[in-house]
């Protein structure tokens, strides 16, 4: 309240400028007061007047969620974490503008709102982009202290109407105004929360928080004040002629978001300081309106002003509630919004051109009207015997929440500086970035403009409630342009274009998407190495042993024999295996000896896996190329193989200007990581992170096969495929070869020693959880093999899921547990000991993180073997009972020993 700023900061990526930062100011504290304590009120509200059929978690889920977004637009001190909130905003109140999903208008009034309000955040993110970089900084502080460089420059005028565009649609601003009648298909407590307190506000709280630097320009000037009150003496006109109450209400709110617009727009220190005010004021009427009319719908069950009025005797406490809010809008004393309304006469009868006054009274004229014509017709006159249902008071949970919002509106009318004076003052200070001390009082004296200017208007819209009934035919005989028909007009055929154009681009044809990458992809580059120049490479070309010349060849070999017998599925799998052989040996050659580990474990495992896999498939695919388009496809994968040789052959040949990220790591290993197995050290340590990423990829990949064999063993025609499945080649005599089973039994405690053995070296020296991971899989898979399913899986006694999910969740927990050191997630820490008896010895905490990874390994490669070991059960394959089938007596078929 002393007009200081508190901040904090986390930085996230500092390099690009995106960083966490927030700061409260005397607007942040307006706003977000606002924000949550109307929303409190609204949660209050929504309790009692939603029925006990709506999902009501679901509805307080969308609502957080919209209140967080919210609270976050007006605490941001980062434009580009502002515009990730502006958006989430857009996000949720299409939930909540939608949540009656039963309803098509409130289907169609949620697609408007994110149609609109999305196209002008994406015209704001440019022009947020544009001031981050005249500034050079994307701190919202930073960027209010350059006001005369941003008007200075070239790009001031782009960056102020992309700004805009994200300010007018949000708040609703012509042309862009229309989407918001529409919303109020949504229930009442949404209406009441978004469109007089909350989302509407964000265009004018952006208005508020770029006035620093975007005003006191004639750019901003014409654009901001024309755009406002333009809007508010339109919206004002068309409220008047609304017989909904939410139509009505909504339409009023579209006017007085015109009026704060203009304000801000007349780019003084008192117009911002009025503007700031009516914020207060229309907040606390509005809102109370909006639920007030709600409880007349949910007590007679129409909103239509025609069916309604005498319910003041019927409703006394409703009827006192909104026409305490109702005089408020209409800017009668003593009520608060006489206050800001005089004072926004007075500033526009100090502002030229002559008409922007002379609409002001327009405006004010019409707004007196709706009101009186929302109180009279509604409440007034005699009691009707024709309601939709007997209306009454509801209880108070429903009513004291309007009911509190009414108090407020005569305290801040009867004693402006006492309840509102100091935020005005705190949350005008920081608009203008000057002190402000704000004189609020009822009375100006005769000479002042305003009083004249405000008495036109009290009569005028008198006398225009008077004449409603002529003038509502004239309105109702004229016609006018529908903005949901143009709307509609416009989205249609972008919709049909678009379907068009999707379903010409997205024909489920891999080899269409991959050849069109590949092409950009190779033009891309072509035009930049032939629009550029070229020096040679410093580094000479090493000397090409024979023994890697017959690997390469090897390689090349085994490639182009899979591309040209990729129909002979078994021979391509062996094909894959020998390329992945070379790769391995390549990796060993080249100093890679991790790499090597991984890709043959890997290797092991995922032949045995796919052939399991292609045991239900035929052995033979179809032919389902021409020859032209196999001919096509070669040449662009010849061109793209050539280009990334290219780009490969320019980067080994020359020398970088600047240290690469892999000096750092050789140098910080042991120092930081505690090892000195390079590799290991940046999964489980360095790039701990990314690894947690993969694991629990790799879990969700296994529990997806899992589902889809579930889905394939439930009835239905797969399942039937299946029942009926036969193979297109002859079973093996002997499935399961005693010599197998024997060895298998002898070598499974050596491997899973030797699993245990390269997992605890990892840190140091080649190996780590996940090498170690699949050697253990590959080690339980060979008794798999060896005895067949039904004998293994009657012996495991640890469940796969569990396996994943506790691998998950320890490597999880390693990273948390940084936050207890006070470091931040994944920070490893290490230490070296010494027990008697026993060489110095290392422990690092990596080393839990890294048995997260093997669990997860491990659980994952099990799980897919589990699950296609099912589907061949469900084919007919036989299971063993004993350890091996010597006698076929001791084979069951698969349903019978299911039964079992």
């Amino acid at each position: 309240m002393r007009g200081e700023t508190i901040q904090t900061r986390i930085d996230w990526l500092p390099a690009l400028g995106l960083n966490a930062t927030f700061f409260l100011d005397g607007l942040g504290l307006l706003f977000a007061g606002l924000i949550l304590g109307i929303g409190l009120l609204i949660i209050l509200y929504a309790r009692f007047y939603l029925s006990p059929r709506d999902p009501m978690g679901q509805f307080y889920t969308y609502l957080m969620l919209f209140q967080g977004a919210m609270v976050g637009i007006v605490l941001s001190d980062n434009i580009l974490l502002l515009l990730v909130f502006w958006e989430l905003t857009s996000l949720s109140s299409f939930l909540l503008i939608g949540y009656w999903k039963h309803l098509p208008e409130g289907r169609q009034g949620a697609r408007m709102a994110l149609t609109v309000t999305g196209g002008g955040g994406l015209a704001m993110i440019a022009g947020m982009l544009i001031l981050g970089n005249i500034v050079g900084s994307y701190d919202l502080t930073v960027i209010l202290q350059h006001k005369a460089e941003i008007q200075a420059s070239d790009w001031y005028l782009p960056a102020l109407i992309l700004i805009l565009l994200g300010a007018f649609t949000k708040s609703a601003q012509f042309p862009f105004h229309f989407w918001l009648p529409h919303a109020m298909a949504a229930p009442t407590p949404v209406s009441a929360y978004l469109h007089s307190a909350t989302m509407v506000k964000a265009g004018i709280f952006l208005m508020a928080r770029m006035w620093p630097v975007l005003a006191g320009t004639p750019e901003w000037f014409w654009i901001v004040t024309s755009a406002g009150l333009f809007t508010m003496v339109m919206a004002a006109k068309i409220a008047f002629f609304k017989d909904d109450l939410k139509a009505l209400l909504a339409f009023s709110t579209v006017s007085h978001l015109g009026l704060i617009t203009m304000l801000l727009g007349f780019g003084t220190k008192a117009a911002a300081t009025v503007a700031v005010f009516h914020i207060i004021n229309h907040a606390t009427f509005k809102a109370a309106l909006f639920m007030s009319a709600g409880i007349v719908d949910h007590e007679t069950h129409t909103r239509d002003i025609k069916r309604l009025g005498g319910l003041r005797h019927l409703m006394p406490v409703t009827f006192t509630i909104a026409t305490v809010a109702g005089l408020s809008m209409a800017g009668i004393p003593p009520f608060n919004g006489f206050l800001s309304k005089e004072m926004m006469l007075e500033e526009a009868a100090h502002t030229a051109p002559w008409v922007i006054p002379a609409l002001a009274v327009i405006g004010a004229l019409f707004s007196v009207a709706y009101s009186f014509r929302l109180i009279a017709h509604t409440f007034l006159g005699p009691v009707r015997d024709d309601y939709p249902h007997k209306p009454h008071d509801p209880g108070f949970g429903m009513w004291a929440a309007p009911a509190l919002l009414a108090v407020l509106v005569v305290l801040i009318g009867l004693m402006p500086m006492t309840f509102a004076g100091w935020l005005v003052d705190a949350a005008a200070g920081a608009v203008t970035g000057e002190g402000v001390n704000a004189h609020i009082k009822h009375w100006h004296g005769l000479q002042s403009p305003a009083l004249w200017m405000s008495l036109a208007a009290i009569g005028g819209g008198l006398m225009l409630l008077g004449l409603h009934a002529a003038m509502d035919r004239i309105w109702l005989a004229i016609p006018r342009p529908e903005a949901k028909r143009i709307f509609d007009a416009i989205i249609e055929p972008l919709a049909r274009l678009a379907g068009a154009v999707t379903r010409a681009l997205h024909t489920g044809r891999m080899g269409g998407y991959l050849g069109a990458a590949t092409a950009t992809i190779v033009a891309v580059g072509a035009y930049a190495f032939f629009s550029g120049s070229h020096t040679p490479g410093s580094r000479p070309l090493t000397v090409i042993e024979p023994v890697a010349a017959i690997g390469w060849l090897a390689l090349m070999a085994a490639t182009i024999a899979v591309a040209t017998l990729h129909r002979q599925r078994l021979l391509t799998l062996v094909l894959v295996g020998v390329i992945g052989l070379v790769v391995s040996v390549g990796f060993a050659y080249l100093s890679a000896p991790d790499l090597a580990l991984t890709q043959i474990s890997v290797e092991v495992a995922t032949v045995i896996l796919l052939l399991l896999a292609l045991n239900f498939l035929p052995k033979y695919t179809p032919s389902e190329s021409p020859t032209g388009r196999k001919l096509r496809d070669a040449v662009l994968a010849g061109a793209g193989g050539l280009a990334v040789g290219g780009l490969i052959y320019a980067l080994m040949t020359r020398d970088f200007a600047f240290p690469t990220i892999a000096d750092f790591h050789l140098a910080n290993s042991k120092t930081g990581g505690g090892g000195t197995n390079v590799v290991n050290v940046i999964l489980v340590d360095f790039r701990g992170y990314d690894t947690f990423g993969e694991i629990t990829v790799l879990g969700i990949a296994a529990t997806l096969i899992y589902a889809l064999t579930e889905a394939l063993l439930r009835p239905g025609p797969a399942n039937t495929r299946l029942l009926n499945w036969v193979s297109d080649t002859p079973d093996a005599g002997d499935r399961h070869p005693l010599m197998m089973v024997v060895a298998t039994r002898m070598m499974l405690p050596i491997a899973l020693m030797v699993g245990i053995y390269i997992f605890l070296r990892g840190h140091n020296v080649p190996g780590g959880g996940f090498v170690a991971g699949l050697v253990v899989a590959i080690a339980l898979v060979m008794q798999y093999m060896a005895s067949g399913f039904g004998w293994t899986a009657a012996r495991q006694k640890i469940d796969y899921h569990g396996l994943i999910g506790a691998g998950v969740l320890i490597a999880a927990a390693t990273g948390i547990g940084s936050w207890f050191a006070g470091a931040p997630f994944m920070t490893s820490a290490f230490g070296y000991f010494k027990l008697p008896g026993l060489e110095e010895f290392e422990l690092a905490t990596a080393a839990l993180f890294d048995l997260g990874v093997f669990l997860t390994v491990l659980g994952a490669v099990m799980l897919a073997l589990s699950s296609l070991s099912r589907i061949a059960i469900r084919a007919g394959q036989t299971v063993n009972v004993e350890a091996y089938d010597v006698h076929p007596e001791d084979e069951v078929p698969a349903l019978a020993q299911e039964a079992k």
